[in-house]
């Protein structure tokens, strides 16, 4: 039995908790995090959920997801949903979420890290992955077309690549300029 904290519109907790499974009253929200890892070529590590999984089973799917636990904080719902899925871990207890996507019933926070992996080192829970592999922006736009991949919206994942590297919703060129300097 897995439960989560409630939050309010403001993103503050309520005090209160829910269990998975059950409906969220009206104006109830609760926290997710997704962790998206980039190689130094900029291609996405991506996980093929299990055949027998709840919900999407058998699809590929970004880096690793899930909802945030009672306690949890973002960062903590994402270092451990790495460590669970893919047996990585990473610090991110000092890491903001690059981008945080409303839901009708939560908060997406979703963690964009370049960081090179060894896919043979990692330990995938049974339970939950069957496969991972590499992938460049054009390989999962096709995977979604082909309906191999959960259906994001197209122009989500090409955020997520073009964001990869950056901070921020404006191109900065005074950044770019005072690079030259």
């Amino acid at each position: 039995m897995e439960f989560w904290d409630v939050y309010d519109v403001d993103r503050k907790k309520t005090g209160r908790t829910w269990q998975r499974g059950n409906r969220l009253e009206n104006g109830d929200f609760h926290l997710v995090i997704h962790v998206c890892i980039f190689n130094k070529d900029g291609q996405m590590l991506i996980q093929q959920r299990q055949p027998f999984k709840d919900g999407w089973s058998n699809m590929w799917d970004i880096t690793v997801g899930g909802s945030a636990t009672v306690g949890d904080t973002s960062q903590q719902a994402a270092m451990r949903e790495l460590e669970e899925e893919i047996g990585l871990k990473l610090d991110l207890s000092h890491t903001r979420p690059h981008l945080t996507v409303n839901f009708d019933e939560g908060f997406d926070d979703i963690y964009l890290v370049e960081t090179d992996v060894d896919l043979d080192e990692l330990t995938l829970q049974q339970s939950e992955v069957q496969a991972v592999q590499w992938a460049d922006e054009a390989t999962i736009l096709e995977r979604i077309q082909a309906g191999t991949f959960i259906p994001y919206y197209e122009s989500m994942i090409s955020l997520l690549f073009s964001m990869r590297k950056q901070w921020g919703a404006i191109y900065s060129y005074e950044k770019k300029e005072s690079s030259r300097a």
